[in-house]
C-alpha cells in the first residue's frame, strides 16, 4: 500500500476537498486524484464520493479511515524512532577492562545525561565487527582495523594510541626497571591468553614480534584474567603485554609490577568505526570529546605499517 496514498486519503477526508487537501500536501489536485484512485483501486472498494460540493466519505471509507490513521501514526512513530538521537548510541568497546571501555565511561561520567549504550563483541575480528556497524547492529566499534579493510561506507578514525607496558610479577628479572625497551624483552616468555587466529589483536602481537624478536604466546586455556594474573605473581620468567589505559585489579599481595615500554613504545592504535554520515549526536559528542582528552601519543611510537593514519 502506497503510503502517500494513505496520507492523501485522510487529508482528503478531513478537508472535505480535493483541492484543499493538494494545497495542504503541496502537490496538484491531479495528483491528489490519482492517488486516491490509486487507493480505491488497492483496496478494491470506493472510500471517497464526489459531490459539488466537495468530496465525502463513503460507507467504507468512514470504516477505513481510522486504521489509515493509525497505520499513519504508526509510521510516523516508526521514523521517529530512529531519527538521530532519539534513541542510545550503542558502542562496541571490545572488553570493559581495556582502555576503549574506560574512555567511553569517562565521557559518560563527564555527562551522565547521555543516552549510551556499550557493549562488547568481543567474540568478532575487526572485519565482522565493522560488518555490525555496517549493518546497524551497533552504530560504533573499536577496533585496529587495517586501513586498507575500511568497508564501504564506514568511517575510521584512529582516535585513541594506547601506550603498551609490561606486566609481571615481584620474582621477574624486570620486576625492578624503571622502564626497558622492547628489545630487552628478547628471550622472555610474553604469554597473553585469548589471541585468536584472524583477529587485529593477533595481527597486532605477530607484527610486534616480527619487529622486536619478542616469543609472544597465547599458549594453554584462557581462563580469564584473575587467572592470569595468578600466574604473574606466581612465576619468575612468565610477562604479559598491557594497555596504559586498561583497568586490571589484583590482590595486593600479588605486588604485581607495570613497566612502561620506550625507545620506542609499541602503541596499540584503537581506531572508532563508524557509518559514514551517521549524526547521531552522541556519537559527535563522544569523537569531539576523544579528540580532545584522549593522551598524546608518544614521539617515539611504534605501530605496524597497516595502521590508520590519523585524520
Amino acid at each position: 500500500m502506497d503510503v502517500e496514498a494513505l496520507r492523501t486519503f485522510v487529508v482528503v477526508a478531513g478537508t472535505g476537498q480535493f483541492q484543499a487537501a493538494a494545497d495542504e500536501l503541496g502537490i496538484s489536485q491531479q495528483a491528489v486524484s490519482k492517488r486516491i484512485a490509486a487507493l480505491e483501486r488497492h483496496v478494491a472498494v470506493t472510500l471517497l464520493v464526489r459531490s459539488p460540493r466537495g468530496s465525502r466519505l463513503s460507507l467504507d471509507g468512514q470504516v477505513f479511515l481510522p486504521h489509515a490513521k493509525k497505520v499513519l501514526a504508526a509510521i510516523e512513530q516508526a521514523e521517529r524512532a530512529v531519527n538521530a538521537g532519539s534513541r542510545p548510541l550503542r558502542v562496541d568497546v571490545l572488553n570493559r577492562r581495556i582502555s576503549p571501555a574506560q574512555a567511553v565511561y569517562r565521557f559518560y561520567r563527564s555527562r551522565p545525561e547521555t543516552d549510551l549504550d556499550a557493549v562488547t563483541l568481543d567474540q568478532e575480528n575487526a572485519a565482522q565487527a565493522a560488518r555490525a556497524v555496517l549493518e546497524g547492529m551497533v552504530d560504533a566499534s573499536f577496533r585496529a582495523l587495517p586501513a586498507d579493510r575500511v568497508p564501504t561506507g564506514i568511517s575510521a578514525e584512529r582516535l585513541l594510541d594506547e601506550p603498551l607496558e609490561l606486566l609481571v610479577g615481584p620474582g621477574h628479572p624486570l620486576a625492578d626497571a624503571p622502564r626497558i625497551s622492547p628489545v630487552d624483552l628478547a628471550g622472555h616468555r610474553i604469554w597473553i591468553p585469548g589471541i585468536r587466529p584472524g583477529t587485529e589483536w593477533a595481527a597486532f602481537y605477530q607484527a610486534l614480534s616480527e619487529a622486536f624478536g619478542l616469543s609472544i604466546d597465547a599458549l594453554g586455556p584462557n581462563f580469564g584474567d584473575e587467572a592470569l594474573m595468578d600466574a604473574l605473581a606466581d612465576s619468575a620468567s612468565l610477562a604479559t603485554l598491557v594497555g596504559r589505559g586498561d583497568r586490571y585489579l589484583w590482590p595486593r599481595t600479588h605486588d604485581l609490577r607495570r613497566i612502561p615500554l620506550h625507545d620506542p613504545t609499541p602503541v596499540y592504535p584503537h581506531v572508532l568505526l563508524f557509518r559514514t554520515g551517521d549524526r547521531h549526536p552522541v556519537l559527535t559528542a563522544l569523537r569531539d570529546h576523544l579528540r580532545t582528552t584522549a593522551p598524546r601519543t608518544p614521539h617515539d611510537a611504534w605501530m605496524p605499517d597497516w595502521t590508520v593514519t590519523v585524520h
